[in-house]
């Protein structure tokens, strides 16, 4: 038998489960499908960096401002799921203290509040950092837990009406005169869903999703490993200020530090090579920053796959420092009832769920504002029960399963 929904959203990472609760304090009637647990892509794949917006205020005004905005919103809606942990760009030797500088100024610039301090005093709050760092630079970078934060957004959707279905991919989109009429739904759900309006926020997995409605969506994943490493004593976010490179981030965790990243292009996002230079460069870069992480224990690695946008990339010429997020009409294909959200990043993930629940309450003539920035997660101060919701919902990712639960 047929379900009816007003609106079906696909994808069940941070910025589905986003959509699918801002719908819903809406007073929308929502579906929320994703083909495994919650947070099992991109969301639960990251190194759970919550942006300070230092990373992009050089290069990218708007979207620094956009990540500092959200870094407060989420501390204030978040709870358990955000350690205010800090962060900071350490300059060593041989990096351009012109970076450095730009990157201040900028942070200054769009208010992102920063400290300078020297080498000695970036190793009094970090003992073991590189005798290398002339100078570093505070900033209010943070950790936030994507499986607590997707599972609280997910439960806050169900408690308010949503049905969210994990385990349940979508097997293939009927379109009629320009409209999507019919999705099917495998797995455990194992139902055809006839939705009003359609939201794809699969991610990596945009391009595949968006096919089965005969709708193009460019995407350009490329994949990034994390590793993970016994070193429980690192307390605050080292980034390296040099432009964007491999390794240049360390995350602490309760017990561990996860060291990252790489950046290479992959055509399936399902099927990728895990290359073992990519292991050796993050460590060997990281631990230019804090020599000790050279010789710390492997714990765990995990690779992510990072749901870029084709022609954003282009036109930025590959690698770069912006991650906007882009939202999408079907429409412009005829097919009028379909919209895919594309590209950002973990901390931004509530304002792209707003915009598009915003793009989806006009076409149903729905008038009421957003209140996901006001309005507490549940579990928030409750890290017991945010875990609960986490195993509700199909464990945690990779991500955090360090202290998830724990």
């Amino acid at each position: 038998m047929a379900i009816d929904t007003t609106a079906l959203v696909i994808g069940g990472g941070a910025t589905g489960a986003g959509v699918a609760r801002d719908l819903a304090l809406r007073g929308c009637d929502v579906t929320l499908v994703d083909r495994g647990g919650l947070a099992d892509g991109t969301s639960g794949r990251s190194h759970g960096l919550l942006h300070s917006g230092a990373r992009y205020a050089e290069a990218d005004e708007v979207g620094a401002e956009e990540c500092i905005a959200e870094n407060r919103t989420l501390r204030d809606i978040a709870g358990a799921a955000v350690a205010d942990t800090g962060g900071l760009f350490v300059q060593l030797a041989e990096d351009d203290p012109d970076y450095f500088d730009a990157k201040r100024d900028a942070c200054e610039a769009i208010g992102i509040p920063v400290e300078v301090v020297d080498g000695d005093e970036a190793r009094a709050a970090v003992p073991e950092l590189s005798e290398g760092v002339e100078r570093a630079m505070r900033v209010p970078d943070a950790v936030v837990s994507p499986s607590r934060l997707v599972a609280a957004n997910a439960r806050d959707a169900a408690d308010r009406g949503a049905a969210v279905h994990y385990g349940s991919p979508v097997e293939g989109i009927r379109v009629d005169d320009g409209e999507v009429t019919g999705v099917a739904v495998g797995g455990a759900l194992d139902e055809t869903v006839r939705p009003e309006v359609v939201v794809n926020a699969t991610g990596a997995w945009a391009g595949e999703l968006a096919a089965m409605a005969g709708v193009s969506v460019e995407m350009r994943p490329t994949r990034g490993l994390m590793v993970s490493v016994d070193y429980p004593g690192l307390g605050t976010v080292l980034n390296r200020s040099r432009e964007p490179g491999d390794g240049d981030i360390v995350v602490p965790h309760e017990r561990e530090a996860v060291l990252g990243t790489t950046s290479v292009a992959v055509d399936d996002p399902d099927d990728y090579e895990r290359a073992d230079w990519e292991r050796e460069r993050v460590r060997e870069a990281c631990a230019a920053m804090c020599p000790a992480l050279s010789d710390a224990t492997h714990v765990r690695e995990w690779w992510g796959v990072r749901p870029l946008y084709e022609p954003d990339e282009a036109d930025r010429g590959g690698r770069g420092i912006s991650r906007g997020f882009f939202l999408l009409d079907g429409a412009d294909e005829g097919v009028g009832n379909f919209l895919s959200v594309v590209g950002g990043k973990l901390t931004t993930y509530r304002s792209m769920a707003e915009a598009t629940a915003d793009a989806v309450c006009e076409r149903l003539g729905v008038d009421e504002p957003c209140r996901t920035a006001e309005t507490g997660l549940p579990g928030a101060d409750d890290p017991a029960a945010l875990d609960e919701f986490v195993a509700d919902l199909g464990g945690p990712g990779p991500s955090d399963s360090d202290t998830v639960g724990r």
